[in-house]
């Protein structure tokens, strides 16, 4: 495994630094903005701008790497992103936040797509899945140990800004002292929205599902437990275990899934989160009952988009299963960028509760799609599945990272499910 992941370790570390400065700013700037007195929609307003700032980046920030390089794109990216999150020091207009968020998502996304060709180069057929597990590792780590920097300002409240801030720009370092030459970016197309729908209905629905869960989540679940009592390393906490629950259950999930009916364990998963979610809208205080749902809302959450991306696998041929993935990815983000609004009307009209009623709303909607689909087609067969692999729900390049995508083994057979 270190044989591996040493031509990659530089990536990897600006990686873990990326996400340890930015991965709590979502946390953080919605905290800011409920103590300022701003209302729930304006919360989700501005948690809604970051995602579509990362929808538009993925889409867009490719053409940008592809004019200038990796190493120029990348220091420009993580450079406007480091003077945006000083930026809202200086702003404290809940609109004016709104377009620095819509910012950060387009240079986050700009910044993924950088490393994730770059480490898509780096890897073959026999080094892939390591490559891609470790750097769902420096991801998810960077991203659950940021949350505790929430509490780091004492009474200076631009210190966890200015953290941040150097978190970010040291991120460039790694790859500005690399020399390697990266490769140029070639981003999946050629197969439809529609196609996927067609190919997996439950697939696509499940991703978008996802996608408003979790933009929910990451939008408004720091206010939803500040509004229990929480204080703010109770609330950092709170985040983390929901970050490293996902992280815990992604793998047992999906080899229950290599072992059984995909879909039957996508329906139980999308139950289970239904229940979780439930039991955590009836919640009315902290303590470990909270701490403890909030791990299994992670675990159970998280792996829902590797479970949908993997039983669409199960239904396409090798060569559509890069650009399918990367359709999956685009309706995950347009998903999380729903997210925020949706739940903040929720909470609007029924208090507290109604982030996770709207998550419960999403879960059970999904649910019984999936149930009727269930029931409406063959399954496919246990030894014609797709092997289970975690992946990210970053940028259409991830996709690439995927091992899956080099089966050439066609799909079992044409029916949709």
């Amino acid at each position: 495994m270190l044989a591996v992941i040493q031509p990659v370790r530089s990536l990897l570390l600006s990686i873990f630094m990326l996400m340890a400065g930015s991965g709590f700013l979502t946390t953080l700037i919605s905290l800011r903005i409920e103590r300022a007195g701003a209302g729930t929609i304006a919360i989700g307003v501005v948690a809604t701008a970051y995602f579509v700032g990362l929808v538009i980046g993925a889409v867009r920030a490719g053409a940008i790497v592809r004019r200038v390089g990796h190493i120029r794109a990348f220091a420009a990216f993580v450079a406007l992103l480091s003077a945006s999150t000083l930026s809202y020091v200086l702003l404290g207009d809940p609109l004016m936040w709104a377009c620095l968020r819509l910012i950060d998502g387009l240079c986050v996304a700009g910044v993924f797509i950088c490393l994730e060709s770059w480490l898509n180069d780096r890897a073959d057929e026999q080094t892939r899945g390591s490559v891609l597990a470790a750097y769902m590792v420096a991801l998810y780590s960077g991203q659950a140990i940021g949350q505790l920097l929430l509490g780091a300002s004492g009474a200076l409240p631009a210190i966890p800004f200015q953290i941040a801030s150097i978190l970010i720009s040291l991120a460039i370092i790694p790859l500005c002292l690399t020399r390697s030459t990266a490769p140029v970016p070639d981003e999946p197309s050629g197969f439809s929205i529609r196609s996927l729908w067609s190919a997996s209905p439950l697939g696509a629905m499940g991703a978008v599902s996802t996608g408003l869960m979790l933009g929910a989540f990451y939008g408004l679940g720091a206010v939803h437990v500040r509004r229990l009592g929480l204080d703010l390393t109770q609330t950092a906490n709170f985040m983390m275990i929901v970050i490293l629950g996902g992280v815990a259950l992604q793998w047992p999930l999906g080899r229950l899934s290599d072992r059984y009916d995909r879909r039957g364990v996508i329906i139980g998963c999308f139950a289970a989160t239904l229940a979780v979610s439930v039991a955590l809208a009836l919640l009315t205080s902290g303590g470990l009952l909270l701490m403890a749902l909030g791990g299994l809302f992670g675990g159970l959450s998280f792996a829902l988009y590797p479970l949908c991306v993997a039983h669409c696998n199960d239904r396409l041929f090798a060569t559509e299963r890069v650009a399918a993935s990367s359709r999956l990815v685009l309706l995950y983000s347009i998903g999380a960028a729903l997210g925020p609004v949706g739940a903040a009307i929720v909470m609007t009209l029924a208090g507290t509760t109604g982030l996770f009623l709207f998550v419960a709303l999403c879960a059970v909607i999904t649910l019984l799609f999936g149930i009727w689909r269930q029931a409406a087609t063959e399954a496919v067969p246990v030894s014609e599945q797709q092997e289970f692999q975690i992946v990210p729900r970053t940028t259409p390049v991830a996709s690439l990272l995927d091992p899956n995508t080099a089966d050439d083994e066609p799909p079992a057979t044409g029916q949709s499910l």
